[in-house]
């Protein structure tokens, strides 16, 4: 398998709220693309602020999704997106890890395409260029993309 492409999205802004509501646009840009999205968090984190915010993100979006360990049980998880909030494994047939973690997954090599977003929290960014640097070591060039206020 090839190696993954991967874009960092760094914005300009410090403000969490703003890299959640930036990643559900991406998130809903791929999925009317008709790619399937696993969206990594970090646990204890983000899982469900960010389940709520795909839901309302703006009026006029629909984006099928559902949380792995959600309530379910066993339950197969079919939905286009799947949120993630540890490294259990979920569905197999992702093309796109929108990486919202501190880290990254430790299965990056099985998706065709990775989003990392990054925001100016100089803490959240100080985590984005060691995985920018883990990526280079991988054999991997990231693309970096520069998205300004209001974007």
């Amino acid at each position: 398998m090839a190696m993954p492409r991967v874009d960092f999205y760094v914005l300009a802004s410090s403000d969490h709220a703003a890299r959640l509501r930036f990643a559900c646009r991406l998130i809903e840009k791929a999925w009317l693309r008709e790619h399937r999205i696993r969206v990594q968090l970090d646990p204890g984190g983000d899982g469900a602020a960010f389940d709520d915010l795909l839901w309302t993100f703006a009026d006029r979006s629909f984006v099928p999704h559902e949380r792995l360990g959600a309530s379910g049980g066993g339950r197969e998880k079919t939905a286009p997106v799947v949120i993630a909030d540890d490294d259990s494994g979920g569905p197999d047939d992702r093309d796109l890890l929108g990486n919202l973690a501190a880290g990254a997954h430790p299965g990056f090599r099985d998706y065709a395409r990775i989003a990392e977003v990054i925001d100016a929290d100089e803490s959240r960014r100080s985590l984005g260029r060691g995985r920018f640097r883990f990526y280079r070591e991988q054999g991997i060039e990231p693309q970096t993309h520069e998205i300004g206020a209001g974007q």
